[in-house]
C-alpha cells in the first residue's frame, strides 16, 4: 500500500510539473510578442549559446563522423557494398544521428546552464527585485533565452552534421583513398529535399524544448542554494526526455508524409 500511495504521489508531481510547464509555454508565446523587444540581450544570449557551444558541437560531430564510418565500414566491406558508404553515412547524420546528437549535448551545456543561471537568479531574489523595479523579468530573461536556443540550434546542428561529414571523409581517405570531391558528390546525390527539409525543421523545436524545460526549471527554482543543483539537474533530464519524445513524433510524421 505504501509502494502504490508512492507512485500514486510521485505521478500526481508529475502531471503537476506538465500543467505548469504548458502555462509557461502559452505564457511565452503569449509574452513573444508583445513590446518592448529585448534585441540587445538576445543577440548576447544567441552569442553565448552559439558560439560558445560551437567547440563541443564540433568535437562530437568529428567523433561521431569518425567511429560511424570505423563501426560500419567492414560490414559493408563483408558484403561488397564499400562504396554505398559515403551515402550511408550521409543520410544517416544530416536524417537523424547529427540533429539528436547536437541537441542532446546542447541539453546539457545550455539547458543546465540557463536552469543554474535563472535558478541562482531566483535564490537570490533578482528576480523579485526586477519585478519591482518595473521591468518585466520573464520578458528580459526567459523569452530571449528560449528564442536564442531555438534561433541557434539549427546552425549548430548544421555545423556538427558538416564536421561529422569531415570526420568519415578522412576515414575513408585513409581506409579507401577516396577523394574529398568524390566523397561529396556521393553524399549530395543520396540526399534528398525530403531528408534535409523534416531534419532541420525539427531542429528548431530541439531548440525550444530545451530553452522552454531550462527556462521554467530554473525560473521556478526553490530550496534555496540546493535546489539551483536540482533545477540545473532536472533541466537536463526532463529536456533530454522531451527531445526523444520530439524525435519519434518528427519520424512518425514524416513516415506518414512519405507513405503519402
Amino acid at each position: 500500500m505504501l509502494g502504490l500511495y508512492n507512485i500514486k504521489v510521485q505521478l500526481n508531481a508529475f502531471l503537476k510539473e506538465i500543467g505548469e510547464l504548458t502555462y509557461f509555454t502559452v505564457r511565452f508565446f503569449r509574452e513573444v510578442f508583445k513590446r518592448p523587444f529585448e534585441f540587445k540581450e538576445l543577440l548576447r544570449q544567441c552569442y553565448n549559446m552559439g558560439n560558445r557551444s560551437l567547440f563541443l558541437v564540433g568535437i562530437t560531430g568529428f567523433i561521431i563522423g569518425l567511429v560511424l564510418t570505423l563501426q560500419t565500414r567492414p560490414t559493408l566491406l563483408e558484403f561488397g557494398a564499400v562504396s554505398w558508404m559515403p551515402s550511408m553515412v550521409g543520410i544517416s547524420i544530416v536524417r537523424e544521428i547529427g540533429p539528436i546528437i547536437t541537441a542532446l549535448v546542447c541539453a546539457g551545456r545550455i539547458g543546465s546552464g540557463i536552469g543554474a543561471e535563472l535558478g541562482s537568479m531566483r535564490v537570490t531574489e533578482q528576480i523579485e527585485a526586477m519585478e519591482v523595479s518595473g521591468t518585466n523579468p520573464f520578458k528580459y530573461l526567459v523569452v530571449t533565452r528560449v528564442l536564442a536556443v531555438t534561433l541557434m540550434l539549427p546552425l549548430l546542428v548544421i555545423v556538427g552534421d558538416a564536421i561529422a561529414l569531415l570526420g568519415s571523409y578522412l576515414v575513408e581517405n585513409v581506409k579507401g583513398n577516396v577523394s574529398f570531391m568524390l566523397y561529396l558528390n556521393q553524399v549530395f546525390n543520396a540526399l534528398e529535399f525530403g531528408d534535409i527539409i523534416p531534419a532541420t525543421i525539427k531542429t528548431f523545436f530541439f531548440g525550444l524544448a530545451i530553452g522552454l524545460v531550462g527556462c521554467f526549471k530554473g525560473y521556478y527554482c526553490k530550496n534555496g542554494t540546493a535546489g539551483v543543483g536540482i533545477a540545473a539537474n532536472s533541466a537536463v533530464v526532463f529536456s533530454s526526455l522531451l527531445l526523444f519524445i520530439i524525435d519519434f513524433i518528427a519520424v512518425f510524421v514524416t513516415d506518414i508524409f512519405y507513405d503519402l
